[in-house]
């Protein structure tokens, strides 16, 4: 027959080796990856199936999304119910001392106008939100979201909860930067609560700041707490600036070294106040010389 004589078709059709097809994958790979690399030829490609996919992440994680949701929003109902519930309690046990706090607000008051004396100035402001901080890493300057719009101008102390921060030193249409008083190019003047020493703190740009001009026996000790003295026309007096941390003393040196760290969360990003600028005590009247008294007496 003549069929017969022909040979059955094998069992395994025997292809490249799987060394072989390794060998073309890999350089296949290797040539895509270098022409992508280079000349960015894959990039539309990479796009629409991340247009794709996105759609389909976005659905798998739907499920965990709410979840993570509905725990967050419980824990934060149930924090916000005990936060009311302390306050509540907090209001209560401090009410009576502010009622008292009030009462003798009210006969300071009256004492300072039967005394004929001078009312300190109020600390008046508004609240600004930090942005970000400034670019240039050798300064210690943050942006707020307060600028021209809002009144701001420079030279504008800025404070928190704790004590200064720092001082308006540019500003822009709707935002402005603060300068901290941990940098380089900043300096206050303060008075050392516990003696009344007054000197001038300056910012060493390290998060630290040094209480300079200090005689080598100064009366100063680690803890004493260093507040705004108010002579330079900008701070008001009593504002927490520092606390000393460091004392060296050497006999070979005139002055002493004193490091002191900020009260106040300058390194921390949240919300600050910006002070409204001193107003300018009027000029004092001038007395006529005692030549021209003399006259004007010989006169009437």
């Amino acid at each position: 027959m003549a069929g017969i004589d022909h040979a059955p078709p094998p069992f395994f059709k025997r292809g490249p080796a799987p060394l072989a097809l390794l060998t073309f994958y890999i350089a296949i790979s290797l040539a895509i990856f270098v022409v992508d690399l280079r000349f960015r030829s894959l990039e539309l490609l990479r796009q629409s199936i991340a247009l794709i996919v996105d759609p389909v992440q976005r659905v798998a994680q739907t499920p965990g999304s709410l979840v993570d949701y509905a725990a967050g929003y419980l824990q934060g109902m149930q924090a916000l119910q005990n936060d009311n519930n302390e306050l509540k309690h907090a209001k209560l046990t401090t009410a009576p001392d502010l009622e008292r706090l009030a009462q003798l607000e009210v006969e300071n008051e009256r004492l300072r106008k039967l005394l004929a004396v001078k009312e300190r100035e109020k600390a008046k402001g508004q609240v600004a939100q930090i942005l970000y901080t400034a670019r240039d890493p050798f300064s210690r300057k943050v942006i707020v979201d307060k600028g021209q719009q809002s009144g701001i101008v420079a030279g504008q102390p800025a404070i928190d909860e704790a004590g200064v921060v720092g001082q308006v030193t540019r500003v822009f249409p709707f935002s402005a930067e603060i300068t901290l008083i941990t940098d380089k190019d900043q300096a206050v003047p303060i008075q050392v609560v516990r003696s009344g020493q007054r000197s001038v703190v300056f910012g060493l740009g390290n998060g630290q700041l040094e209480l300079r001009y200090m005689p080598a026996n100064a009366d100063i000790q680690v803890d004493d707490l260093l507040v705004t003295s108010g002579l330079d026309g900008v701070y008001l007096p009593g504002f927490p600036v520092a606390k000393v941390v460091n004392i060296e003393r050497d006999s070979a040196y005139s002055f002493a070294r004193i490091f002191c760290v900020p009260v106040a969360g300058v390194e921390n990003f949240g919300e600050i106040m910006v002070l409204d600028p001193r107003q300018a005590l009027p000029p004092a009247p001038r007395k006529p010389p005692v030549a021209a008294r003399q006259a004007m007496s010989a006169t009437a």
